[in-house]
């Protein structure tokens, strides 16, 4: 028998449709805003400033525009930004998520193995975010480089949670909650990583007992309320973290942008120039040498010495290196596009460093498809990849998404069906991409150095 969480979410509350609107060309789009502005001006007599406020206030869920994206962290401040009227000031359009991205400092390079021996499970997490580790880090100083007004809420109590979050809608605001990733179930991924891995969502509305989600879908996606609840509560650490941003009485100017820009270029530099093996360009070195070091208990020929888990720990390789997952991929592609719009605010000349990391971007894409050697990993990336697109159907998607979840957790616990030997020149042939990729990265940075100093 299905479980209650297992059931569609629509036949789950008895609701035939819904109404919601996706809405590309909404009143958030400069012009349409500024005449609403102005109207309600010669209205009221407020000012400017007043005025916008209380237009961009006053929009309904309706009028959010869902726009997708790639990385839950940068895509959800991307578009809370879009739908609060955030513009670029040169040409009037939504700031991209590659100059969210930018902005924010760019790219990281962390890498951890994970061992659940209980489960005889081994999964990769890259960090390709730079403070990847520590979300709520890069939302404050993203947000106060572009001179953003934000609150960061945090209890550990649910009814104060659920306040903070009902508060911030009826003021018109959405906003982003730090959940528990298994712990949304349109993702219907295995009950044991309940509360392991964190992710980022934008809530912008509520219909009846039932929340709007912005997880990069592209067509309306909903939760439950004690669904949204189990997975704000589920990380303990999080204790509930809502961030508000109401950025209705700012408009971006091009030398709050350019100011932006140069921290977030800067913050680059630092972080990748960093001694750290653990979050920084040394990491990626020490995983090349870990994928052959057979003595040390981290070497992956200790860690698979009998081949358990070893299927997880390649599909989370190439998740985490390619957009097929839920985490966004490398980024380095993204970066490359901040570089060029950068180039152009700056005056800096940033091309080199812009086509390096398309190249860094090809060398992670190489490396992590060595492990689609193995038939049963492929298999499992083309259901994840299944999966990935159905999310973006939104609740028209849950069946698709339900069906693919279930047959790539049970696909996980698959025996990759290699010897040590075939193990171990597996794991070389990582070692030896994976090095290119470290030098690829090296040559970036020394590219972005040259450029930023």
């Amino acid at each position: 028998m299905a479980s209650e969480r297992d059931v569609h979410p629509i036949q789950k509350h008895g609701i035939k449709s819904i109404g919601w609107r996706v809405r590309g060309d909404n009143m958030t789009t400069q012009k349409k805003l500024k005449a609403s502005i102005r109207a309600r001006m010669n209205q009221t007599g407020e000012s400017y400033m007043v005025a916008r406020r209380h237009i961009l206030n006053r929009l309904g869920s309706d009028q959010y525009a869902l726009r997708g994206g790639i990385h839950p962290i940068t895509s959800s401040l991307a578009s809370v930004l879009a739908n609060r009227g955030i513009t670029h000031p040169t040409n009037g359009r939504p700031l991209s998520e590659a100059m969210i991205l930018g902005v924010g400092g760019g790219l990281g390079a962390g890498y951890i193995l994970w061992q659940f021996e209980k489960h005889h499970r081994g999964v990769v997490t890259i960090g390709f975010l730079n403070n990847s580790q520590y979300p709520d880090r890069w939302f404050r100083k993203t947000c106060e480089r572009l001179g953003l007004p934000f609150a960061i809420h945090e209890t550990s109590g649910e009814k104060r949670a659920a306040s903070h979050l009902r508060d911030a809608l009826a003021s018109g605001l959405p906003a982003i909650a730090f959940v528990s990733t298994a712990d949304l179930p349109y993702w219907h991924l295995p009950s044991e990583e309940s509360g392991i891995w964190g992710h980022t969502i934008v809530v912008y509305g509520q219909q009846s007992d039932r929340f709007l989600i912005d997880d990069r879908n592209l067509k309306p996606l909903s939760l439950p309320s004690q669904d949204l609840s189990a997975s704000r509560g589920r990380i303990s650490s999080y204790k509930n973290r809502l961030l508000v941003v109401d950025p209705a009485a700012v408009e971006l100017d091009i030398d709050a942008l350019l100011r932006a820009v140069e921290s977030g270029l800067a913050d680059q530099v630092e972080h990748l120039s960093s001694k750290s093996d653990s979050f920084s360009l040394p990491a990626i070195a020490k995983w090349a040498r870990m994928l052959t070091d057979e003595r040390n208990p981290k070497g992956w020929g200790q860690v698979f010495v009998n081949g358990d888990g070893l299927v997880e720990a390649l599909v989370s390789v190439h998740e985490g290196v390619n957009e097929v997952g839920i985490q966004g991929g490398n980024l380095r592609s993204l970066y490359a596009d901040f570089l060029k719009e950068a180039g152009k605010i700056t005056g800096r000349s940033l091309g080199e460093a812009e086509r390096a990391y398309r190249r860094a971007a090809k060398a992670w894409e190489e490396f992590a498809s060595v492990g689609l050697e193995v038939p049963v990993v492929k298999e499992i990336v083309d259901l994840d990849r299944q999966r990935r697109n159905a999310v973006r159907q939104g609740d028209q998607g849950w069946d698709e998404a339900k069906a693919a979840g279930l047959r790539s957790a049970r696909l996980k616990k698959s025996d990759a069906g290699l010897d040590a030997g075939a193990r171990k020149k597996l794991f070389g042939r990582m070692a030896e991409t994976l090095r290119i990729v470290h030098g690829q990265e090296v040559n970036a940075l020394e590219a972005m150095i040259s450029s930023v100093g």
